[in-house]
């Protein structure tokens, strides 16, 4: 650097004009002593000169050798900060503002040997590329990044060159505009491995239960049911104590168990074997076990761990069982699941629900019914159930019905014509929230268990007492602080699940022929014409609304197809593509009325066809994709359509997507179905 570019400042540049000042004072006293005596005024003048002419030649001299000695000095600080760095056990380099390595200590050299000849960060650690470089008005950045199996914690600065000149106290340097990024890499390796440890260590509270212990212990006799509870038993200890797990048993068909988080993720990966090896117990039982897993995951407490559990315990029974479930903060996760719970022929839990709402309606002055957007017969035959189930106890009651009624506009039309039911029996959904009294009024919602799917999501938050049935298996966006649920996935439909509880709501009760008819058509669609999920309750429920004065001709009249319907449905099924030689995939045309319904009906249509183990039907409707997903029984398509963000029943499911790219949700159903088989949950 050249010495006309050093200029000194501060203190030290103070003390070196001293000199100067003296003169300045030396000469105001010379002009005084002039006024006192002109002789000793001529002697201080010549004192002055030849000071002046010292202090000079001092004060250019010394300058030079001072800064010489600065110089020195600064360049072996400079030196020994070098060495400081070099020799520095954390790895440090100073980078360019585009990642290129100025300079590197020895720890940095040695780490990356292998590449020394490297210029850029990014080319030894692809983690560090230009996009997260501190730019900007970003000055720190922190990430964690691996190099030959070693974890660093890179910390990246950005040190600015233009300031110096304002920091440095001795000597100002040229202004400039460029910055350096300075880059230190704290080995975390050690540090993972503890917190891993650490994790792998954590407790996970746990309960298992056995959904249909009653069934499996009548189907075998007497004196081997012993045997089976300890061959049950046997299965399960062995699964948890081989991962250093405590089961204690509760009641008969009730487990809790204390695992680790590391033995979860080993049970993880084994897809919960436990749930098909204790399908595989068999002593004469005609009937196999099945278990339901709840697991509370990444909790800061014991007692939330186990209360997590529990709520995935409930979501598991409420889905049907046979299936684990964990829950943490962050979400659910559900394993197996893959086959129908058996219908329990019991009417206990349905009489104990029906005198439960029957309490609740009785304390009410009016009641509101709603189900899920795009109402099919099913919601609209529990709507009206409930309704019956209301005026019986004689208390008001609305359905609240938006207009998109296509589906069931013969039902729809014969209720307005009935000039026995009220005219304000149908409700929109801002009639609905005008009627709306949070002290008075009970909603209940049927057929569905998501708010987002319900006719007025809206009433959902006003009202402070709802009651829930449904069919379908729960999803974990259920409704919340619902005072009455009744959800039973072994159901064929809402509407045999209301026939059931009508009968218990009061004695002998009259339901009218039109709202028989309802319900017997939730019912005949639900299960089409009683092919699908039937059991001895649903033809029993079906008796029920036989005596009630449901016309089964009526009925089957009313949902027939109109010829460019049914032209549709066979265009359909003709341009459906086979995808991995079991999966069916369609798109119905939207030109027409009741896409939606014409879309399921294919997807069953579909099913028909040898080979065929699920159907997949897309349906463009109202500026929304409408999936329709149908099985007999080889598939779960529930599980399907949840990873799609959809969910329903083991083998009639749905999901909606808002937008009308057909072309994309089919490759995200490809590979949803690809990324399952590999992982093998279907």
């Amino acid at each position: 650097m050249k010495d006309n570019n050093i200029r000194l400042k501060g203190q030290l540049k103070i003390y070196m004009y001293w000199p100067v000042i003296m003169t300045g004072l030396l000469i105001a006293m010379n002009i005084w002593m002039y006024h006192v005596s002109r002789k000793a005024g001529i002697v201080m003048s010549v004192f002055i000169i030849i000071y002046a002419v010292m202090a000079g030649g001092l004060y250019f001299y010394n300058r030079s050798m001072i800064l010489a000695d600065m110089i020195q000095f600064s360049t072996q600080y400079k030196g020994l900060q070098n060495v400081l760095l070099q020799g520095l056990s954390v790895p440090y380099a100073i980078l360019l503002e585009d990642g290129q390595i100025l300079w590197k200590n020895e720890r940095f050299t040695e780490i990356f040997a292998e590449q020394r000849r490297e210029h850029y960060v990014y080319k030894l650690i692809p983690e560090l590329g230009q996009k997260v470089l501190p730019r900007g008005d970003i000055d720190h950045v922190e990430l964690e990044v691996g190099y030959q199996g070693r974890d660093y914690q890179a910390i990246l600065k950005k040190v600015s060159v233009a300031d110096f000149h304002d920091k440095e106290e001795i000597v100002r340097m040229p202004q400039g505009k460029e910055y350096f990024i300075t880059l230190y890499l704290n080995d975390v390796t050690e540090l993972n491995s503890y917190i891993r440890e650490n994790e792998d260590q954590r407790l996970i509270a746990g309960l298992i239960y056995i959904d249909n212990y009653d069934e499996v212990m009548e189907s075998v006799e007497e004196v081997r049911q012993s045997l089976l509870v300890a061959l049950i038993d046997r299965k399960i200890n062995k699964y948890i104590s081989d991962e250093d797990g405590i089961v204690k048993k509760l009641e008969k068909d009730k487990y809790f168990i204390v695992i680790k988080k590391e033995s979860y993720r080993k049970f993880e990966e084994n897809r919960f074997s436990l749930l098909e090896e204790v399908k595989q117990v068999n002593i004469g039982n005609a009937c196999s076990a099945s278990l339901s897993i709840g697991l509370g995951l990444n909790t800061s407490t014991y007692a939330q761990s186990y209360n997590y559990a529990r709520v995935a315990i409930d979501l598991a029974l409420a889905r049907g069982g046979d299936q684990a479930v964990a829950k943490d903060s962050h979400g659910i996760t559900y394993f197996g699941g893959k086959k129908e719970q058996t219908s329990k022929n019991t009417r206990v839990k349905a009489r104990v629900k029906a005198e439960a709402l029957r309490e609740f309606i009785a304390g009410k002055d009016q009641v509101i019914v709603m189900g899920h957007r795009l109402a099919d017969a099913d919601s609209l035959g529990a709507c009206m159930g409930i309704y019956r189930a209301v005026k019986a106890l004689d208390k008001r009651a609305h359905v609240v019905m938006n207009e998109n009624v296509n589906s069931i506009r013969p039902l729809y039309d014969e209720i307005l014509a009935n000039s026995s039911y009220e005219k304000d029996l149908f409700l929109s959904s801002e009639e609905a929230l005008e009627r709306f009294n949070n002290e008075n009024t009970m909603l209940v919602v049927v057929d569905t268990s998501k708010p987002q799917m319900t006719e007025c999501p809206e009433l959902l938050k006003r009202a402070k007492m709802i009651a829930v049935l449904d069919h379908h298996r729960q999803s974990s966006s259920g409704i919340e602080n619902a005072v009455l649920s009744y959800i039973e996935p072994y159901s064929s439909s809402t509407c045999e699940m209301v026939a059931e509880i009508l009968q218990y709501i009061v004695e002998d009760i009259r339901v009218p022929s039109v709202e028989a008819d309802c319900l017997y058509a939730g019912i005949m669609i639900d299960t089409r014409n009683f092919m699908n999920r039937t059991g001895v309750r649903t033809f029993e429920a079906a008796a029920f609304l036989r005596r009630c004065g449901a016309d089964i001709t009526r009925v089957r009249k009313m949902f027939r197809d109109d010829m460019e319907s049914y032209r549709a449905k066979a265009a359909a099924v003709r341009l459906a593509e086979v995808y991995r030689e079991e999966y069916a995939i369609a798109e119905c045309p939207s030109d027409i009325d009741s896409p939606t319904v014409l879309g399921a009906q294919t997807a069953n249509e579909l099913l028909d066809i040898s080979g065929i183990k699920a159907s997949f039907v897309l349906t463009v409707y109202e500026g929304r994709i409408y999936l329709s997903a149908r099985s007999i029984d080889e598939v779960n398509v529930q599980i399907i359509a949840e990873r799609l963000g959809g969910g329903g029943h083991i083998n009639a499911a749905g999901a909606q997507f808002d937008h009308t790219d057909v072309e994309q949700v089919v490759e995200m159903l490809k590979n949803t179905i690809d990324q399952m088989i590999e992982d093998g949950d279907i």
